[in-house]
C-alpha cells in the first residue's frame, strides 16, 4: 500500500497538514505538490478526502501506527520508529497510577478486559458519560502509546473502534531504547527528509520539548550526520547521502 510505504520511508508523518506546516504529510504526498494547501471546506476536496480514506485503510490494516500523540498531534509512525517514540512518551505499567488520570485508567481497565470496543460502549463501560471527560482520558492513553484506533465505522453512525496498542505492535512496544538514542533517531528521521531544520521546527512537528529536540539534533552533530549552522539550525552533513526519493516524499513531490 502506497500510504504505508510513504510512512515507512519518512519514518513519521502527519495526516492532514499542508505546506504551511513543516514535516511530512500524507495529504501533501497525495497532492504531489510542495505548495499544497488545504481548502477551507475540506469535506468537498477530493485530495483531502483521499488522504482521509487512506488514513482509514491504514488504521484497519494495522501495519503502521496511527494515534493522537504528544500535544494532540495525530500522526503515523513507521514500525521501526515506534520504540523511539515509546521511549520518549510511553508509560510503564508501574507508572500508570502516578501518571495517568483516573478517567484514563478507567478506560484502560475496560480495554484490558474486553480488548476492543467502540467509543459509545467504551464510554458506558468506563462510567464516563461526559464526552469531554472521556475524550481527555482517551487522548492521554493515545499520547502514552497505550491505546490506538483499530477501525473506523461510518454506519449506522460514525465511531472509532479502540484497542490496546501492544496488541497490534507487541514487538515494537516492548523493545527498549535509551531515551538519548530515541531523541537522536527521531531527529535523524526528520532531518533526513527535511535536509535542514530551522529553530524550533523539530519540536513543533513532533511534540518534543525544545530542550529534547536540541539534544536530538546535537547528537546528530556528534554523530557526524548533521552540522550546526547557528542556534537551533541544523543541516545534513552530507545531503547526497540521503536518497533523493526520501527527500522528495518529505517535500510532497510524489503521491
Amino acid at each position: 500500500m502506497d500510504a504505508e510505504r510513504f510512512v515507512e520511508q519518512v519514518g513519521f508523518s502527519a495526516c492532514l497538514t499542508d505546506a504551511r506546516r513543516p514535516g511530512p504529510s500524507l495529504y501533501v504526498a497525495v497532492c504531489g505538490r510542495r505548495d499544497a494547501v488545504l481548502p477551507r471546506h475540506v469535506q468537498h476536496d477530493p485530495e483531502a478526502s483521499l488522504a482521509w480514506q487512506l488514513k482509514d485503510q491504514v488504521v484497519r490494516r494495522g501495519n503502521v501506527y496511527y494515534a493522537k500523540l504528544a500535544r494532540g498531534k495525530a500522526m503515523f509512525i513507521a514500525p521501526r520508529m515506534i520504540p523511539s517514540f515509546r521511549s520518549v512518551w510511553g508509560i510503564r505499567k508501574t507508572e500508570e497510577t502516578r501518571r495517568l488520570s483516573a478517567e484514563a485508567r478507567a478506560i484502560l481497565r475496560v480495554l484490558r478486559r474486553e480488548w476492543e470496543m467502540g467509543t459509545a460502549d467504551l464510554r458506558d463501560e468506563s462510567g464516563l458519560s461526559d464526552r469531554r471527560t472521556f475524550s481527555r482520558g482517551m487522548d492521554e492513553l493515545q499520547a502514552a502509546l497505550l491505546v490506538v484506533p483499530s477501525d473506523v465505522v461510518y454506519e449506522p453512525k460514525f465511531t472509532y473502534i479502540w484497542t490496546l496498542a501492544v496488541g497490534r505492535f507487541p514487538d515494537a512496544l516492548t523493545r527498549r531504547v535509551k531515551r538519548e538514542t530515541a531523541l537522536r533517531e527521531i531527529a535523524r528521521c526528520f532531518l533526513a527528509g527535511a535536509g535542514q531544520t530551522t529553530r524550533g521546527e523539530l519540536a513543533r512537528v513532533t511534540g518534543l520539548s525544545r530542550p529534547d529536540a536540541g539534544r536530538g539534533n546535537r547528537a546528530l552533530v556528534e554523530d557526524g550526520f548533521a552540522v550546526m549552522l547557528g542556534p537551533g539550525v541544523y543541516r545534513l552533513a552530507q545531503p547526497d547521502s540521503v536518497p533523493a526519493a526520501l527527500r522528495a516524499e518529505h517535500e510532497g513531490e510524489h503521491d
